[in-house]
């Protein structure tokens, strides 16, 4: 484990928050939350990085573009099974947070780092903040909402990103007075960056396929267990999504261990055609840009069904579920499952131009970590 440390001479009346990451879609939560901190007078964020998401060259691309500086510490806990990755993060985050001593422990989003360092500030007695708090999918097969239910019930102050996350909170016990609705960062995120949005034409012409995406595109990504590591459910989309590919240009940015299965399974063949452009994992800014010049995004991501919803642009979840329910109610985004039949129902329904137009959800509004920061800020002086 290499861990870095700047020891501050702090006075007592400046609070440490020590903010964990440990996957790629937290480094775009915390960013904006990191910087609402330092905005402030006596708060003094430190940055944990668990390492869960360790590729070194993606980790580098996503902080340099959100301009997030070098983590305080890094785990480097790597890959493993659930019970593995969340027993590792426990074990190194313990002497991080003894040596630190903060005021409180803030986690984002869902994934096993996020539980894994809840439960140990807890247990030693640790405030936790938990940012994206109150998202359910109530589909207990999902690891994602194993983490969130708990790391919901661990936590001291937790923060909303929409409505319905509030009424799941009060239905499981969370104290009113616990609860705020400050909207999502997120899109924090993405509304500071949109203007940097590399634009699809490079990236086609990058990947050398210059002109691919010229006359519109769809955006393909897939990594949830239950879509990928299925032979059948992943055949079935692969072949649906060859058939979209017949009628408009589809970029797919592939998750290694996607590909993985696309190999292990001999289904690389289906994904051989001449309008299909598969691509290594992107940067952010990449992202953002096939996002907003797509005409159709077809993902199994709870962020990017954010992310369109943000960006106006269609999107099609392969899930039969979301814990984002107004991306569906307000936004974008149509669930499909995994069904070929209502997928390329959904889909024919974009391009005849009656796809969903949605609208931007309230408080989606840019200043959700600013929001974050004050209360974060008079909770602990009132403590």
């Amino acid at each position: 484990m290499s861990q870095t440390m700047t020891h501050s001479s702090a006075s007592p009346a400046v609070h440490r928050i020590l903010c964990v990451v440990g996957a790629r879609p937290n480094f775009m939560k915390m960013a904006p939350v990191m910087a609402a901190l330092a905005a402030l007078p006596g708060i003094e964020g430190k940055l944990v990085h668990t390492g869960q998401h360790y590729d070194v060259t993606m980790n580098h691309q996503y902080f340099q573009a959100l301009g997030i500086a070098a983590p305080d510490i890094n785990l480097e806990v790597g890959s493993g099974s659930h019970a593995q990755q969340t027993a590792q993060v426990m074990r190194r985050f313990e002497p991080a947070l003894d040596e630190l001593a903060p005021a409180a422990v803030l986690v984002v989003g869902d994934v096993n780092s996020t539980l894994a360092c809840a439960l140990v500030a807890a247990k030693r007695g640790v405030p936790v903040i938990h940012v994206e708090a109150g998202l359910r999918s109530f589909d207990r097969a999902m690891p994602e909402e194993i983490n969130r239910v708990l790391t919901d019930q661990l936590s001291d102050l937790l923060f909303t990103t929409e409505e319905s996350g509030r009424a799941n909170l009060l239905k499981e016990g969370i104290a009113e007075e616990r609860i705020h609705f400050v909207g999502n960062v997120m899109i924090d995120t993405l509304r500071l960056n949109l203007p940097r949005a590399v634009p699809v034409g490079r990236i086609a012409a990058d990947a050398g396929r210059p002109g691919f995406a010229a006359g519109g595109h769809a955006v393909l990504t897939l990594h949830r267990p239950a879509n990928v590591d299925d032979a059948q459910v992943l055949r079935r989309l692969l072949e649906t999504v060859a058939q979209i590919s017949d009628r408009v240009p589809v970029l797919f940015p592939v998750h290694p261990r996607t590909r993985a299965a696309i190999e292990r399974f001999g289904l690389m063949p289906l994904l051989d055609r001449p309008a299909i452009l598969l691509l290594p994992p992107l940067g952010y800014l990449e992202m953002l840009g096939l996002m907003r010049d797509a005409r159709v995004v077809l993902t199994d991501s709870g962020g990017i069904q954010e992310e369109t919803t943000a960006l106006g642009t269609p999107c099609i979840t392969l899930r039969q579920n979301t814990e984002r329910p107004i991306t569906v109610d307000e936004g974008t985004n149509t669930i499909a499952g995994s069904d070929p039949a209502v997928i390329l129902a959904a889909f024919d329904s974009v391009l005849a131009g009656a796809g969903k137009a949605g609208r931007i959800p309230h408080f989606w509004d840019g200043r959700a970590a600013e929001r974050i920061a004050f209360i974060v800020r008079d909770w602990l002086v009132q403590r």
